[in-house]
Order: C-alpha cells, then structure tokens, then sequence
C-alpha cells in the first residue's frame, strides 16, 4: 500500500490538489493508496489523531509519496512534526519514500526535497532517485486540481510508474 501525503495543513492547497492527482494515477494503475491530508490534523503531539493516523496510514504503508511546498527554503512545519511525533521504527524504518516538490517561485522546492532526503535516510527510509521539482505551480495545475500541460502528466505518471518498480 501506498500512502499520499500532503504535506500541508493549509487549506485549499495546491499541495493537497497536486497529491490528489498523485493518488488517481495510483488507482488508476491498480495500486491500493491512501491519502493523508494534515489539514486541521493534531499532528504536534502524540496524541489520539497521532495515534490514529499511524494505524490508517502510516504503519501499513510499504511506500510514500511525500508532496511538500516550499516553505522558508524547506518544508511546513507540520510534517517535521507528524514524523517526528510518529513511532519512527514503525512508520519510516526501510520503507520507500517518492519525494514532489511544489512552489509558485522557480526552484519548486528543490531545498526542502533536499533537506526531506537527509531526514528520510536517517530514519533509514530509501528515497527515489526520481525527485520532482514543480515550479510556478499555478502554471501547472489549475484551481480544479487538473493539469495544465501535457508534459507535466507525462513526467508525474513516468515518476510514478518508476516508483512502482521500486
């Protein structure tokens, strides 16, 4: 199983539209897939949302699919906080992480996909090499969640396929 995180807890985000879409291709290939939005999820503390959110998505995932936006050069602070609230040996340990990175500026996240990789292999968790940066994310995903260019739904299925073989 794989589960899609959108690495947000803002609402109405490209992030959540951009793992959507990430999460339709995977049922539309037949794999099982969850998706886990931190919108207005207790994730700063382990607690009973914590707790709940390992069981559904987390401890039964054999693989990630981490959609993060660019925030302050990195990623939101709510994911650092669902990992790291989170029983690390359970939920990350040898499991396999595909990493997106989105922005509206040019780079798409290229830092924090960076910095989530140095994170992942410490939690002994093994990173694609396939990492996507999405740039100008308003050019390439529109407020319905559907994209904009060919081009782009090429490279995520690709992306997607290779992360399968995995």
């Amino acid at each position: 199983m794989i589960t899609v995180i959108s690495g947000t807890n803002r609402a109405d985000s490209m992030t959540l539209r951009t793992s959507k879409i990430y999460f339709e291709m995977l049922n539309e290939l037949g794999i099982e897939a969850r998706l886990l939005s931190l919108e207005n999820k207790a994730v700063w503390e382990r607690g009973a949302t914590m707790l709940e959110l390992e069981q559904e998505f987390l401890i039964p995932a054999e693989k990630f699919i981490i959609v993060m936006p660019e925030y302050n050069a990195s990623f939101p602070g709510i994911l650092k906080c669902m990992m790291d609230n989170s029983d690390i040996k359970k939920c990350w340990w040898y499991k396999k992480a595909l990493l997106t990175g989105i922005s509206d500026g040019r780079a798409g996240n290229l830092r924090g996909i960076e910095h989530m990789t140095s994170i992942l292999h410490y939690m002994r968790a093994h990173v694609h090499y396939n990492k996507l940066v999405l740039s100008r994310i308003n050019e390439e995903i529109d407020k319905e969640g559907k994209i904009k260019k060919v081009e782009t739904a090429a490279i995520m299925r690709q992306q997607v396929e290779d992360f399968i073989k995995f």
